[in-house]
């Protein structure tokens, strides 16, 4: 997850074949405001879950479900959640988060950590010119 200045809010390593919303509960314990989201995080039991806890979480619509009328502003930040995409791939490429063959456990975590931190250290994070806005982009 990260905020709308390209800070790393919270991360959570799970396997490939788990499902994106099963993680959502613990990444947001300590966040407000509006979620952006893909089409994988559509649950209406995950969405009245975070609305009770100050979290509007916003994704785009399947083609079966029924149009919502939706904010303006949500609506051009949602096209913008691609910037979540442009941060993995400076992780793996610029930080080289990215390895395949650590010898060890403990060498795979510190790799990742170090990429992790490397990142934070960035002076020109990908953002979104907002100011003053509470959002979360995952």
């Amino acid at each position: 997850m990260i905020n709308e200045k390209g800070e790393i809010l919270s991360f959570q390593l799970t396997q490939g074949n788990k499902s994106d919303i099963s993680m959502v509960q613990s990444l947001t314990q300590s966040i407000w405001g509006k979620l952006f989201g893909d089409r994988g995080y559509i649950s209406l039991a995950l969405f009245q879950e975070l609305l009770e806890r100050n979290i509007q979480l916003i994704t785009k619509i399947i083609n079966n479900m029924k149009n919502k009328l939706m904010d303006l502003t949500d609506k051009f930040l949602l096209r913008k959640r691609a910037i979540i995409e442009t941060v993995n791939d400076q992780l793996k490429n610029i930080s080289q988060i990215e390895h395949t063959r650590h010898r060890s456990p403990a060498n795979f975590l510190i790799n990742l950590l170090s990429g992790l931190i490397a990142y934070c250290f960035q002076e020109k994070k990908p953002c979104l010119k907002i100011p003053n806005r509470a959002l979360v982009v995952c």
